[in-house]
Parts: structure tokens; C-alpha cells; sequence
């Protein structure tokens, strides 16, 4: 009596080597599949890279133009009488968690005029601000002329003028004097105008120290000015007022977030479904050319496999064998892809001067789908094959 046929068993080196068969043999043929994959991959990290990098720009400039700034400023008790902050409000805002930057200005009882013999009265709707250091930093404002307030000048009688306060008291230039608070302060520095605070423009300002002990200023801020995280405006928003003054957060005036948060929402949210269609069906082109590729490679190979199947292989190893060669050149494709997508949004980016920006999800998903789609092309062709029987395939070599 005969024994049972041993079936055979393919390690999976056999396999992965059997595998390389059709991209060895066929260089050409199979490169220009992988080629296609390669470019639908690369369609894909482009688009979603220099769309992610553009909408980082974006945001920055959103961020920068004050969509995640808050207000925090005395409110009006019952009788409409403003209610001054708590000398703690501007260390307990800092105390937020989404809290990035807080700074602050501060009333001081001084006026300031061109010189001693200008009248008490003709004050020019002019104020005389404390200021922090930190104060053009948090508004994104700048100097046109001169110098801010340091460490060294803030104790010193020297002032930074707004841009129309120095336009009303007539300061061409740094270094001029003006009468404030009853002696010559030098002015230091004027302020270009600033959207931000637009209050900062009729002020004139002082560092705190200085304000403290010449100009009637206290620890009590009359502005606090506060960037939160861009994703927690509204939270910090919520408890600003409680945070400021707990024992009367209603007599906290807090400003609602810029119509430019909503802007950033908008454009955070902004999908580019139109170009993402477009590497789909770059992806989709690939695909049936790898599936092309496979199909005449079938055809083509028919002696192999009828030769394969005489020698005892069975109909699923023929089918890995060709499955694993899609496979192998869906990989190829979307390492490729990957490769030349990630310096195609590089390039863009750096010559637009963006953050560049690769999704982590797309440097992931790229080759995954590449694989897959293959692996979903090379099916027919792999069936196809192993369903060959070794007298048809022999006789049609």
C-alpha cells in the first residue's frame, strides 16, 4: 500500500525569496509599478504637507495677531463705578494652566506735557502708564524709534511714548525731553501703532518701579493682558474673571476672544478634499497598474507555475508567491513615495518660508496603504495563478 503524498512546506525565506522572483526577472516592468504607487504616495504626503505647513503658517500668524488674547481690566459695581483689580489678579492669572504670557500696565496719578509751561489743563488725553518689561513681547508691538524699557531704565525717568502721543506732544525722536509727573523725563523710545492695544498709542510709559516711587502707581494693575493656549481660549475666558477676583468676579470686565479665534477654528478645521481626491486617484492608477502588471506577469509565467505545481506546489503557496511580488512593489512604491513627498513639501515650505509640517499619521499611513492597496491589486492575478493546472500551464509554456 502506498504511502500518503507528503505535502510540501515553504519556510517564510522560501516564500519572501520566491517572492523577488517577478521584481528580479521583470526590473523594468515592475519598477514602473512601483512607480505609480510611488507617485500616488507622494501625492498624498505633499498634499497633506504643504497643507498641514501652510495651515501652521496660518495659525502662527492668527496666533500672532492676537486670537488667543484676553483682556482682563477693572469692571463696574452696581452704582457704574469702575472697581479697581486686586493687587494679586495678574500673579493669579499667571497661575492658569493654559496661561502661556501674562504682563500688565498700571494708573499713575501723573500727567505729561511738553514742558513745564505748557497749561495744567491741555493734557491732550494722554495717560501715564506703569508698565512691565514684558509688555511689547506679550502684544506682539514694537518700537519704531529708540529703545523699550530693561531692567536698568525702569528705574530711571525715561519714557516710552505711544505712536500719537508723541505726535501730540510733538517728539520727532528718542532722546528729547518731556515734563511728566512734575520733572524732565527723556524719552527713550516711541511705539509703532499696535491693533492689539490700541490704548498704548495715547499713553505714555513708564517702568513700575519708577512709577511706584515718583508717579502715585501701586501694585494694583488697571490692564492685565494674557495669552492662553490657542485650544483653551474660551476655558481661560471662563475663569478669568473668578481667577482675577474671586471675592467679586463680576466686577471683572474679561474681553471675549477675537472674531480671529473663530478665523483660526475655521481654518484649522478647512480640509482639502478636492486635492486629497487627486492622490486617491493617483493611488487608484497604481493600484490597477501593479494589477496589470501582475495579470500578464501570470500570463507570461505560465510555464513556471504549471512546472511549479508539477514539482508538488500547491495552488495557495503560487498564490502567496505572487501576492508577496505585489506586495513587494506596493512597499517599494510607498518608501518612495514617502521619500519624495516629504522633500517635495520641504522644498515648497522652505521656499514660502513655512513651518514644516509632515502629519505623522501620513508618514505612517503612506507605505501602509501603498501595501494594501497592492496586496488588494495583486489578488485577482494571484488567484488567477493558483487556480493554473500544471497540464494547461505546461502545455501553454
Amino acid at each position: 500500500m502506498s504511502s500518503p503524498r507528503r505535502r510540501t512546506r515553504l519556510r517564510p525565506t522560501d516564500l519572501l525569496r520566491l517572492g523577488m522572483i517577478g521584481p528580479r526577472t521583470r526590473k523594468t516592468r515592475s519598477a514602473l509599478s512601483a512607480f505609480g504607487i510611488c507617485l500616488g504616495i507622494a501625492a498624498v504626503i505633499a498634499v497633506t504637507g504643504i497643507s498641514a505647513s501652510n495651515q501652521a503658517h496660518l495659525l502662527a500668524r492668527l496666533d500672532q495677531l492676537g486670537s488667543n488674547l484676553i483682556t482682563v481690566s477693572p469692571g463696574k459695581d452696581s452704582q457704574q463705578q469702575l472697581v479697581p483689580l486686586p493687587p494679586t489678579a495678574e500673579k493669579m492669572l499667571a497661575r492658569v494652566a493654559p496661561v502661556q504670557q501674562v504682563t500688565a500696565t498700571g494708573a499713575t496719578k501723573a500727567e505729561i506735557y511738553r514742558n513745564d509751561l505748557v497749561p495744567k489743563q491741555q493734557t491732550g488725553g494722554i495717560s501715564v502708564l506703569a508698565a512691565r518689561l514684558n509688555l511689547l513681547d506679550v502684544l506682539h508691538a514694537t518700537v519704531r524709534s529708540g529703545q523699550w524699557l530693561d531692567k536698568a531704565a525702569e528705574n530711571l525717568p525715561v519714557t516710552v511714548l505711544g505712536d500719537q502721543t508723541a505726535q501730540r506732544l510733538g517728539v520727532t525722536a528718542p532722546g528729547e525731553r518731556v515734563w511728566l509727573g512734575g520733572q524732565p523725563y527723556v524719552v527713550r523710545g516711541i511705539l509703532a501703532p499696535n491693533d492689539l492695544a490700541p490704548e498704548l498709542g495715547t499713553a505714555a510709559l513708564v517702568g513700575w518701579p519708577q512709577a511706584k516711587a515718583q508717579l502715585g502707581a501701586d501694585d494694583s494693575a488697571a490692564t492685565v493682558y494674557l495669552r492662553a493656549h490657542p485650544e483653551r481660549v474660551p476655558d481661560v475666558q471662563a475663569v478669568a474673571a473668578a481667577t482675577a477676583n474671586p471675592a467679586g468676579p463680576s466686577m471683572v470686565a474679561v474681553s471675549r476672544p477675537s472674531d480671529l479665534l473663530v478665523a483660526r477654528g475655521e481654518a484649522k478645521g478647512a480640509l482639502t478634499g478636492l486635492v486629497l481626491s487627486l492622490a486617491a486617484v493617483a493611488l487608484l492608477v497604481g493600484g490597477v497598474g501593479i494589477a496589470n502588471t501582475m495579470v500578464v506577469g501570470v500570463m507570461e509565467r505560465r510555464g513556471e507555475i504549471g512546472l511549479r505545481r508539477a514539482l508538488g506546489a500547491r495552488g495557495g503557496q503560487i498564490a502567496v508567491q505572487f501576492l508577496l511580488e505585489a506586495v513587494l512593489m506596493g512597499f517599494i512604491g510607498g518608501i518612495g513615495g514617502l521619500v519624495l513627498g516629504s522633500l517635495a513639501v520641504y522644498g515648497y515650505a522652505l521656499a514660502q518660508g513655512w513651518p514644516v509640517s509632515v502629519p505623522f499619521y501620513t508618514i505612517v499611513a503612506g507605505p501602509s496603504v501603498s501595501v494594501l492597496v497592492a496586496a488588494v491589486a495583486g489578488i485577482y492575478p494571484a488567484l488567477r495563478a493558483a487556480g493554473a493546472s500544471p497540464t494547461d500551464a505546461l502545455r501553454s509554456a
